[in-house]
């Protein structure tokens, strides 16, 4: 096996769910038995400041291996958990040798398959070799495959000390698919000019455009009465809230959204006639339109409290993170760093919005330019993932890349 397929292999089962609405940083604890194991292997390498601290964060210092003062300080940068929309918990991978474009069966004993007709990213890796889920949990090389990319390629420049490159800063942290991965991260103390997070998908992928996201938080009040006597009485709050959902654009929801299309995306919902609860999240590339939603959701309360009055509904909004574009497109040599390094492994850059977001966009706002680049991953935070061994061998070269041409 390739160096960065034993380290992913080797990550992947340990499980680091993060979880939401969590008390604690990071959101969990079981995010530390990586978080420790990547410390002693980062020191086993000899890098020999490799720490974790009280909040999780894994940080180390890559030593420049040349005497020229003037090379910018770059950052790589991976996230350690894996979503809570799927369990990460015992994960077995299976290996699908140089797939020929059929449908891959998952888990014969569930019957759960990929077929290419559903997801034709399938058809781009024929020949290649493919890491699947077994159908009962997610993968994690969101962003488990980062983790792996970024220790190879610092191994493999310690390995090779011909190579020129400057100081590099190494740091993994917790809790990114829940919104709060760097509300710690000491940005200052990091000590790089600019970074890339390696958490993006198809080989080739290098993104400096996301979302500005918001979260919102629905709680409707209901009555019960029952339902024998109900009339003119009940105030079913499950009902309310299909009524308010039903407010809402139906052509922006997700599953009819893409490119730079935003949406609205109704991701919890539980409740009883007394009392339910919504959960929102708001997205949209651009800053304007996603105001207007901001304000579009606001008024769909307004005028279900109107409605039915006694303010049946209360409705908390929050900004979460914005389109990293304002910032990064102040230095347009970081684009151009990555873009050259990835033309030349011999892969075509792919430059588009992220459909979501990273640590980088909020880490751009608070000093640190950080564009995304590609991990090779695949339909992440579900059973149908899935990643191309050769991509994880190619976004290491990139990264070494990167590394020599900053040095430059």
């Amino acid at each position: 096996m390739q160096p960065v397929v034993e380290r992913f292999i080797r990550y992947i089962k340990i499980d680091t769910e993060s979880a939401r609405k969590s008390e604690t940083y990071p959101s969990t604890l079981k995010q530390l038995n990586l978080a420790n194991l990547l410390v002693e292997e980062l020191l086993a390498l000899g890098l020999e400041d490799a720490t974790v601290d009280s909040y999780g964060y894994v940080t180390a210092t890559l030593p420049a291996n040349t005497d020229r003062g003037d090379i910018p300080v770059v950052g790589f940068l991976a996230h350690m958990d894996t979503s809570p929309d799927l369990s990460g918990k015992d994960v077995n991978p299976q290996f699908i040798e140089g797939y020929d474009g059929s449908t891959v069966v998952l888990n014969a004993e569930k019957d759960i398959t990929m077929s290419p007709v559903e997801f034709p990213d399938l058809l781009k890796y024929v020949g290649k070799t493919l890491i699947t889920t077994d159908g009962t949990t997610l993968l994690g090389a969101d962003d488990k495959a980062g983790i792996a990319e970024i220790i190879t390629a610092v191994a493999y420049l310690l390995d090779h000390p011909e190579i020129p490159h400057g100081t590099i800063k190494i740091g993994f942290t917790p809790d990114e698919e829940v919104g709060t991965g760097v509300d710690y991260f000491d940005v200052e103390k990091f000590g790089a000019d600019f970074a890339y997070t390696v958490d993006g998908g198809e080989v080739g992928e290098i993104q400096y455009e996301n979302f500005n996201a918001a979260g919102a938080e629905i709680l409707i009040h209901g009555r019960n009465v029952h339902p024998g006597k109900a009339k003119l009485k009940m105030r079913n709050a499950l009902i309310i809230g299909t009524e308010f959902n039903e407010l809402l654009p139906v052509f922006e929801r997700p599953e009819f959204t893409d490119k730079y299309e935003g949406f609205y995306h109704l991701f919890q919902f539980e409740g009883t006639v007394e009392e339910a609860k919504m959960s929102y999240i708001i997205r949209d590339h651009d800053r304007q339109k996603f105001e207007n939603k901001k304000q579009l959701i606001q008024k769909a309360a307004d005028f279900i409290n109107e409605k039915y009055g006694d303010h049946i509904i209360e409705i908390k909004i929050e900004d979460q993170y914005y389109n990293m574009l304002e910032q990064v497109e102040k230095h347009p040599q970081i684009m151009a760093i990555a873009t050259q390094a990835i033309k030349n492994v011999g892969v075509t850059p792919i430059i588009e919005p992220i459909r979501g977001g990273t640590d980088g966009c909020r880490l751009s706002y608070m000093g640190l330019p950080t564009p995304n680049i590609f991990t090779g991953g695949h339909y992440g935070h579900g059973k149908y993932e899935f990643i191309p061994t050769f991509a994880m061998q190619k976004a290491v070269e990139a990264l070494v890349e990167i590394a020599r041409l900053v040095a430059e």
